[in-house]
């Protein structure tokens, strides 16, 4: 086996302090430090997404206010109640879908629109995969609508497929929802819960119709849908949007929700350290090499 020169050796340790301080670079990046610095999806990037099954929620959450008995003459009415953390809220009135919020500390609150006469109102929570709880009590209470009787029974109602939506910030976030009865024209106020004014739109005709909007920070907001038909039939809806990402800090919004706001670190250290070493590494492999190249030669005169 032929002897490595010395020189070839102190080159060769040089790469390889080089080599090292790409890795220790590397290293204090981390994965999730690197990917603040790459934007995602990158071109020809392959995305995998899977569900790890999981029991349903057991815990039913309950329905505090209102109480058995009562009876409104105005709309909206808060429902009120306990949940397990971390849940999706939804309430139904007479099985049908009438606003959902998130559980946060055990808690949850939503107004939401009722039926003229008899409400049965039920709360069911949802795990991520959409697995629903038992169903809390039933509380029946009752809506007095004079505006109702006063239209010729001509309900308007607002309802949606979805009681929780989300995409990214920055991107646009579609919310279709349901509007049915009353007459038109009908005028819709969008809160979405962030900082943002109220969208106000005008429709013709009832049916499907798509709302739109962009959260610049990552949160779980709520969004109030309200409307109102010519005659001023009133109907609401109360569901969740999530913009997706790490919240790391919040602020009150003007409807007293939260807006958080994502505070981005930019770790300079392990960069300068990494543009520092490597030429370091360089400079000093190459002046071993000619300071072990000249004794060689010395030695060969």
């Amino acid at each position: 086996m032929k002897k490595m020169l010395p020189h070839r050796r102190l080159l060769s340790m040089g790469c390889i302090l080089a080599c090292l301080a790409v890795v220790v670079g590397a290293s204090a990046f981390g994965p999730g430090r690197a990917a603040a610095a790459v934007q995602n999806p990158q071109s020809g990037a392959v995305g995998v997404e899977g569900t790890i099954p999981s029991p349903p929620p057991s815990s039913a959450p309950t329905i505090t206010t209102p109480t058995t008995g009562q009876t409104f003459t105005g709309i909206p009415v808060t429902v009120a109640g306990l949940c397990p953390k971390g849940l999706l809220v939804k309430v139904f009135a007479n099985n049908i879908f009438v606003g959902s919020a998130e559980c946060v500390n055990g808690s949850y609150s939503l107004q939401i629109d009722l039926f003229s006469g008899r409400n049965d109102l039920v709360a069911r929570a949802f795990d991520s995969l959409d697995q629903a709880s038992p169903d809390s009590n039933i509380v029946t209470v009752t809506f007095n609508d004079n505006q109702f009787n006063q239209s010729g029974g001509a309900l308007l109602l607002l309802t949606s497929n979805y009681a929780r939506r989300g995409a990214n910030p920055g991107d646009v976030l579609t919310w279709p929802v349901i509007l049915s009865g009353g007459t038109g024209p009908y005028a819709l106020s969008v809160d979405w819960g962030d900082s943002k004014p109220s969208d106000l739109k005008s429709v013709q005709l009832p049916g499907t119709i798509d709302l739109s909007h962009i959260y610049d920070s990552a949160g779980v907001y709520t969004i109030t849908v309200r409307a109102t038909d010519k005659n001023g039939l009133i109907a609401f809806l109360q569901v969740v949007g999530v913009a997706n990402g790490a919240i790391t800090s919040s602020a009150p919004s003007k409807n007293g929700s939260t807006s958080p706001k994502t505070v981005t670190k930019i770790l300079w250290l392990p960069a300068v350290l990494t543009i520092l070493l490597l030429p370091a590494a360089f400079w000093l492999g190459r002046k071993y090499e000619l300071t072990s190249l000249r004794r060689h030669l010395e030695r060969q005169r």
